[in-house]
């Protein structure tokens, strides 16, 4: 006898189409996660870029870039370039705006405009440092501080300059457009985007995705000193 029911029942199709939307959001999650992991890496390969440019403007101007504008937008004159001081004497502080952190310079650097998510890193430089007079010296030391939390210890100290990308959620950084992200609801991300010397460079957490590298005064002395910039 012939079986007149032999197709699926609604049951049996409620669970396929389950297991198959099962599957699909499984592969979107490692699709997705991949693709963060190669934005990190790509990432990282940019803060490597900028850092080897900064230890190349010091050699060429014997002094540390400023920072530029960042919330001039794309096209704007001067977007890009570093924001040169009225006081060549004191460095950065006394530049246009009065700041000596804002965006990497990636016009003066010759570099990438933004980290892989499309957002401009944040760049913090030691205003002894970036005088072009009275350079530094073999006895400046930076006044930037990476710690490992915000408040918590140190695991440098004295730094010349430091660069940030702000990370998966992008928070506190500035867009192409010259806004800005809104502000992260996590102290170590906060210490990274609130203008001062201290920042946080940690292992990723579930609150914390920033992205960090600083120039060593030690790895800026020994480069400067095989380019015969210094003593």
């Amino acid at each position: 006898m012939i079986n007149k029911y032999s197709g699926f029942t609604l049951v049996e199709m409620a669970i396929v189409l389950a297991l198959i939307a099962l599957i699909l959001g499984t592969s979107l999650t490692v699709l997705s996660a991949q693709q963060d992991q190669r934005r990190i890496e790509e990432t990282q390969t940019r803060l490597d870029e900028a850092h080897e440019a900064l230890v190349g403007f010091a050699i060429s101007h014997n002094r540390l870039p400023c920072p530029a504008n960042p919330a001039l937008a794309d096209g704007v004159e001067l977007a890009g370039e570093e924001r040169l001081a009225i006081d060549t004497g004191a460095g950065c502080t006394a530049d246009v705006g009065g700041t000596i952190q804002g965006a990497l310079p990636w016009v003066t650097l010759g570099l990438s405009e933004t980290d892989a998510w499309g957002r401009r890193f944040t760049y913090r430089v030691t205003a002894r440092y970036a005088r072009d007079v009275n350079f530094f010296t073999l006895a400046s030391d930076g006044d930037i501080d990476i710690g490992t939390t915000a408040g918590g210890s140190d695991m440098a100290n004295n730094m010349p300059a430091v660069i940030v990308s702000h990370g998966v959620n992008g928070l506190r950084a500035y867009l192409p457009s010259g806004s800005q992200m809104p502000a992260s609801g996590d102290a170590d991300e906060t210490e990274n985007a609130d203008v001062d010397t201290n920042f946080v460079g940690k292992i990723f957490t579930p609150g914390f995705d920033d992205q960090l590298i600083w120039l060593s005064q030690y790895t800026l002395f020994n480069r400067m000193v095989q380019a015969g910039k210094l003593p």
